[in-house]
């Protein structure tokens, strides 16, 4: 099987969106760490629209500065190592203003509250805030906040930038909220597959490659024991990142969660990370020539995430499972 290991490199959205260096660089660090111990590479779908606000803050504020050429120097790193440096969208730092603190503003958290127009234009200056870091060599896409959908408003703008992939689907996704809106049900149960119009519609002729975020099933009690572990964790449970998120989990979302068996995101991040061999192993056995993209945060890294990651590659390569960045299996198939 094909394993991704995808990260949004990123801050919080919230109130407090973290510092750089504990919610983005370090945790990036440790995660390198465990990689580099298997000669794993991971997919980085970075937040662009941050390091398009922030540059416009670098003469003015010293910590601007200093903040951008953190970011730019790891991700320079990054590329160069052989990591994948993608497309992540969240476009509420449109919004968001500067003035040695930041000011938050999510009222146009997905990207779909901005004009066709803007769209094109957002997407245009966030890729190139990338290219000019990595070259030419972003071809995939992350919506943020998994906020894909109608797709519609998007498509022209992804094929004029040259985006030919994307992940962000999952089965059974859906959320529906203040900030939120995305329905992925419904969806082709493959790990790869076309598509034109809609994401979640198979089109054998289409332009976009989708290659969905793996699930795995779970039942409520794990959701119990993750809402336990968040407030009363000790030192193992607790995230190197420093901000505070924006939520956008709906309460039907989270009722459902907790009441009845649901397909949870195969992930890296906190307690969620102690589920990657089971759900390595479950969808083997659907697949064992699939893919298995795992999703993570940086700034959700844990002590004990750690752990579970570094088992989990010991695990993936004891039995012959390939570890992948994007660019490499685009070039194979």
């Amino acid at each position: 099987m094909n394993i991704f290991l995808t990260l949004d490199y990123e801050l919080f959205s919230g109130a407090n969106p973290g510092s750089v260096e504990n919610t983005i660089i370090k945790p990036t660090e440790k995660l390198l760490d465990i990689g580099d111990k298997y000669g794993a590479k991971f997919v980085f779908f970075v937040d662009s629209g941050y390091l398009v606000k922030l540059s416009k803050y670098i003469d003015k504020y010293p910590q601007a500065k200093s903040d951008y050429e953190k970011v730019v120097e790891q991700l320079k790193m990054l590329d160069e190592k052989g990591h994948d440096i993608q497309l992540h969208v969240h476009p509420h730092w449109e919004d968001c203003t500067y003035d040695g603190a930041w000011h938050m503003d999510t009222s146009r958290f997905r990207i779909h509250h901005f004009s066709k127009e803007e769209i094109a234009d957002i997407l245009s200056r966030y890729k190139k805030a990338l290219t000019d870091i990595v070259g030419d060599k972003v071809f995939a896409y992350r919506a943020g906040g998994w906020c894909l959908q109608p797709f519609d408003k998007l498509k022209d703008a992804l094929k004029k930038e040259g985006i030919t992939l994307d992940s962000t689907a999952y089965e059974d996704g859906y959320n529906s909220s203040a900030t939120h809106y995305f329905d992925f049900r419904g969806m082709p149960s493959k790990t790869l597959y076309s598509f034109e119009d809609d994401p979640v519609k198979e089109d054998e002729k289409g332009f976009f490659t989708q290659v969905p975020i793996s699930t795995y099933d779970v039942n409520p009690w794990f959701f119990w024991k993750f809402a336990y572990y968040k407030k009363f964790g000790k030192n193992e449970h607790k995230t190197y990142g420093d901000g505070i998120g924006a939520g956008g989990t709906s309460n039907s979302s989270m009722l459902r969660m907790l009441t009845r068996p649901t397909k949870s995101l195969v992930s890296m991040d906190g307690l969620r990370a102690s589920l990657l061999i089971k759900a390595l192993d479950a969808n083997s056995k659907k697949d064992k020539d699939g893919n298995l993209v795992v999703i993570g945060h940086p700034k959700a890294v844990t002590p004990f995430s750690l752990d579970a990651l570094d088992k989990f590659l010991a695990y993936a390569k004891q039995n012959d499972h390939k570890v992948l960045t994007f660019n490499k299996y685009i070039k194979n198939i």
